[in-house]
């Protein structure tokens, strides 16, 4: 072993125990060796010389290098050299005289034979058929010499359909062009010879060598897209694939290989008349018993493949073709095939599931546009159904994991979520085309399902209820409301059915989901509404044994109540006393499921009460009794835990403030069913009793100031008390603002502050001495915890900490937005807020001209633009903050309105985004203009546009278009001055 063959096998070490410093020194002598002249012949002597794989390896990586390097400035020397060499070693023959290994190129593992291959096609690439056009005719006498040649020539042309033709590749026009020169040449003179070697090798190798002629069938059916499909689609040729794929003897790989073979021949684009005749003529029905007889999974995938590749393309010619041209012919065989292909999807070995529906969904959309179907189609679609049920089911193996619903059952819950979305989609559109049919289904597959046991039937349930809501979701409002067809019949059936698995999660909330689908037909046909009541209270849902099932209920309850309105005002007696038990228990210490999401945590009960008693159809006095019997309960139950608490051990109180958590979710919700003009005008009684809940919930801040998940509920339950009790809720806000601001962390400020932009954007300047309170406050924190500039990720920083940092950043930016738009500015001006006032602006400043984030650009450049117009009088006005105009002209406009458009990382093109902030920057300056005239003109256009190399001309056009009335036409100005200007800036001057 010379000291080369030592550095590639350091080089090519990975164990991790080399010395690093050996590597690198192994890697300098490597390429110090690759920039000699004679690195060629080192390769070529070393390959045939070298016993190790690696060592030949790295010679073939090295000579395929060279070539895509430097093949224009090597010599015709070097190029005869590996040309020679390389063609010798592809077939097994010796390239020195003395070299007696040459055929144990065939005994190399398969990744050095590749590269062999890879470099071959190189050449290829560069010289056939200018240079070396025999390439192909030398090779093909070669393969007489046995299996190793032959295996050599099929890697060539893969890796030359790979590397140069495939069009299922990203190709440039350069190579584009240079596949269609090479294949031009090889359809003149060789192709005919290439397809009569592969017929030769299959009959010869079949029984001998079934791997060898595989490998030859795969290399086959990439090239018979682009070659003469008479040389393959022969009676002969055919005739030999389909002894292939019928003989029982034969492995199935070789098998499926002319299987594929096959698919290439019926894919092969063509004019749609002669696609259908070579359709025709192939007679695809002698291979449908291979779809059910007890064949290996991959004979059975390669036939399923070719069978729904052939009925795509029989359909494809069925839709273009006219009845004078073959059109019934095109349907015959497409009636042969499907049963086949309906066979094919319920194999349980194979998953060509996405093809075939597919391709089902473009046969039941060629229906769309029949009058009438016929019963061959009706027949085709009642398949289609039952296809759909039974690959719907979940598999039984997974019936107690997706009941307890754990990890297993949670993948096999999203696996059969994201299949059934093509599924769903598939028997919307069957309802369509057929929806008789498809209601008949639907009502046979619920009959079956009832009368099933109960251990057999869950599956078959679940898949029963699934299609019918998938039916639901697809009907239009018309067809919902008047029950059209046998919705009528079927949707009663469904509300009063009890099947006999209720119990299983999974029926139950196919179920629920079911029946909320259909509120629309329960909303117009009203006498069944106590039996939809019944379904919701009772065992199948809010009274299921099952938590989550329970929980769910409660969602789809509320949804329901929501849909069906002042229709339950009758059943709300009967509705409270069913849900009394369920709403003492949601508040009951330790009924606390972390395993539940949050869009079902349970609190949609007191929601779907709120919105029943908080109705006005309901008298006064009833109204004033519900919610006082379910808000006084839950305020004492929130003060005795207060009275009791232990705030300085929030583990030991951990029980009470999780009990806590869920009485403000809960009153929260049953809030959410009463209105502003309810509470406030028209029943002003129930509004003190909110307030009174206020009042209490707002005691939970000073008992537990620094517990983050009850201050999170409790602001939570003031947005909605804000939105509900409206200004009412003003002696209530001190106190409120002034325990939430007791926490500074990021988290808990940007809860703070969203807050306050709900207030100012509801009550604007009716609370400004309260935001005057706070702001001094708000602004310190803010400034202590915001970075100046960008906000830094670096070594030992927390995603975490980053992200709230950045949701700090943006919440306080629509904060200051807020203030300034809803005139408030003054608030900046106090004097304890004055202290913050150039801070506020250097922040701003800095961030219209530079965050990332286009939105916040903008919000900035609107804070300044309205504290232009609230802080300059005009031309001969008093200036209200000293210095302030002055810094608008000098600064913000340099800055923000030239500079930082001027960078090129301003985009025009963006116009959701950029062209948005560019209109705020254009406003802005015609602002200026208005409020400081000349002054803004002398700063910005003469001192400011020389620097920027902008010419006399250009900027006196500015100033016209500025001084004129069309805002569009300055806008569009501007933007075409600065793409002009952009290209003589230079780095430094663009950067500041």
């Amino acid at each position: 072993m010379d000291d080369l063959e030592k550095a590639i096998l350091i080089s090519f070490d990975e164990s991790g125990t080399m010395n690093s410093m050996l590597k690198a020194q192994a890697a300098a002598f490597i390429q110090q060796i690759k920039e000699t002249t004679s690195i060629c012949s080192i390769c070529i002597e070393k390959f045939c010389f070298s016993k190790l794989v690696e060592v030949k390896f790295w010679c073939l990586q090295c000579l395929h290098e060279i070539l895509r390097v430097r093949y224009s400035s090597m010599s015709s020397e070097e190029k005869d050299l590996i040309r020679k060499s390389v063609f010798l070693m592809a077939c097994g023959e010796p390239v020195h005289a003395n070299d007696t290994n040459s055929v144990r190129i065939f005994e190399n593992p398969a990744f050095v034979k590749n590269k062999l291959a890879q470099v071959f096609v190189t050449l290829i690439s560069f010289e056939y058929p200018g240079i070396w056009p025999s390439v192909f005719v030398d090779f093909l006498p070669k393969l007489s010499k046995g299996a190793g040649v032959i295996d050599m020539f099929c890697r060539v042309l893969n890796v030359m359909d790979d590397e140069l033709i495939s069009l299922d590749y990203p190709r440039s026009g350069d190579d584009v062009a240079m596949a269609g020169r090479i294949k031009d040449a090889m359809r003149v003179q060789c192709v005919p010879q290439i397809v009569r070697a592969w017929y030769d090798i299959v009959v010869m190798y079949k029984n001998s060598d079934p791997d060898l002629c595989s490998s030859v069938m795969n290399c086959m059916r990439n090239y018979v897209s682009w070659i003469d499909i008479g040389l393959i689609a022969n009676d002969i040729f055919t005739q030999l694939l389909f002894e292939l794929m019928l003989v029982d003897g034969l492995p199935d790989q070789l098998r499926a290989a002319a299987s594929g073979v096959v698919l290439a021949v019926v894919s092969k684009r063509m004019d749609v008349k002669s696609k259908l005749a070579l359709l025709q003529n192939l007679q695809i029905s002698r291979v449908f018993r291979l779809v059910t007889a007890d064949s290996g999974s991959e004979l059975i995938s390669g036939v399923a493949s070719l069978l729904t590749g052939y009925a795509t393309e029989v359909l494809e010619c069925s839709k273009s073709l006219k009845p004078e041209d073959g059109k019934e012919v095109s349907l015959e065989l497409l009636n042969e095939v499907l049963p086949s292909v309906f066979d094919i999807i319920q194999l349980d070995d194979i998953d060509p599931a996405f093809s075939i529906v597919h391709f089902l969904s473009v046969y039941v959309g060629t229906m769309k546009n029949h009058s009438t179907l016929t019963n061959t189609q009706l027949l085709h679609l009642g398949q289609i159904l039952e296809v759909i049920r039974t690959q719907i089911q979940f598999d039984p193996m997974y019936r107690n994991n997706l009941d307890m619903l754990d990890k297993i059952g949670k993948q096999e819950a999203e696996r059969m979520e994201e299949f059934r979305k093509d599924m769903f989609l598939l028997i919307r559109n069957v309802g369509r085309v057929a929806p008789d049919l498809t209601q008949v289904f639907i009502k046979n597959s619920l009959d079956s399902s009832i009368s099933s046991s109960e251990n057999r039937n869950v599956e078959e349930v679940e898949a029963s209820l699934s299609l019918f809501y998938a039916l639901g979701v697809s009907l239009s409002d018309d067809a919902m409301r008047t029950g059209s067809g046998l919705l009528g019949e079927l949707v009663p059936m469904l509300l009063s059915t009890r099947f006999p698995c209720h119990s299983n999660r999974l029926v139950a909330h196919a179920y629920l989901d079911t029946i909320t689908t259909y509120m629309k037909f329960v909303s117009e046909n009203t006498q069944y509404i106590p039996i939809v009541l019944r379904a919701f209270l009772d065992e199948r849902g809010i009274h299921h044994p099952n938590v989550n099932v329970s929980r769910r209920a409660s969602y789809l309850f509320m949804k329901a109540v929501k849909s069906l309105k002042a229709k339950l005002v009758p059943y709300i007696e009967t509705i409270l006393q069913s849900l009394q038990d369920t709403v003492a228990q949601f508040t009951r210490m330790g009924s606390v499921s972390n395993d539940l999401s949050g869009s079902e945590d349970g609190s949609h009960i007191f929601e779907a009460i709120g919105l029943l008693i908080g109705m006005e159809d309901v008298p006064l006095e009833k109204q004033s009794d519900y919610l006082s019997s379910l808000l006084t309960p839950l305020c004492q139950q929130v003060e005795a835990t207060l009275l009791n608490a232990k705030p300085h051990n929030p583990e030991e109180s951990l029980p009470q403030i999780e009990n806590m958590q869920q009485i403000v979710m809960a009153i929260n919700a049953l809030s959410k069913g009463f209105s502003h003009r309810l509470v406030t005008t028209t029943r002003p009684g129930l509004g003190l009793m909110f307030k009174k809940a206020l009042d209490i919930l707002l005691q939970i801040l000073v008992v537990f100031p620094k517990v983050e998940p009850l201050r999170s509920k409790v602001t939570s339950f003031i947005h909605r008390m804000v939105e509900t009790l409206g200004p009412s809720i003003f002696p209530y806000l001190p106190n409120a603002l002034g325990q939430l601001l007791i926490e500074s962390e990021p988290k808990e400020l940007v809860g703070f502050l969203v807050l306050l932009n709900q207030l100012i954007c509801k009550f604007g300047t009716e609370i400004r001495d309260m935001v005057e309170a706070v702001y001094p406050v708000i602004a310190s924190r803010a400034f202590n915890i915001l970075p100046r500039n960008d906000i830094q990720s670096g070594p030992g920083s927390c995603a975490e900490e980053i992200r709230e940092l950045q949701e700090l950043q943006k919440t306080f930016f629509v904060f200051l937005n807020v203030i300034a738009t809803h005139e408030l500015s003054s608030v900046f001006l106090s004097p304890k807020s004055s202290p913050y006032l150039d801070l506020m602006m250097q922040l701003l400043l800095y961030n219209c001209c530079n965050h990332k984030d286009i939105l916040i650009r903008k919000a900035c450049v609107q804070v300044f633009t309205r504290l232009i117009k609230d802080w300059c009088a005009g031309l001969y006005g008093k200036e209200t903050v000293p210095g302030f105009q002055r810094f608008i002209i000098e600064t913000f406009a340099v800055n923000c309105c030239l500079y930082s458009v001027l960078d090129k990382s301003f985009d025009f093109r963006d116009a959701n985004t950029q062209m948005a902030l560019f209109g705020e920057i254009v406003t802005a300056q015609k602002l200026m203009y208005e409020k400081f005239g000349n002054d803004f003109l002398l700063h910005f256009v003469s001192k400011c546009f020389p620097n920027i190399h902008c010419s006399q001309d250009l900027a006196e056009q500015y100033c016209q278009k500025l001084q004129g009335n069309d805002f569009k036409a300055l806008k569009s100005f501007y933007q075409s001055l600065i793409e002009r200007l952009r290209p003589l800036q230079n780095d430094s001057l663009v950067s500041r």
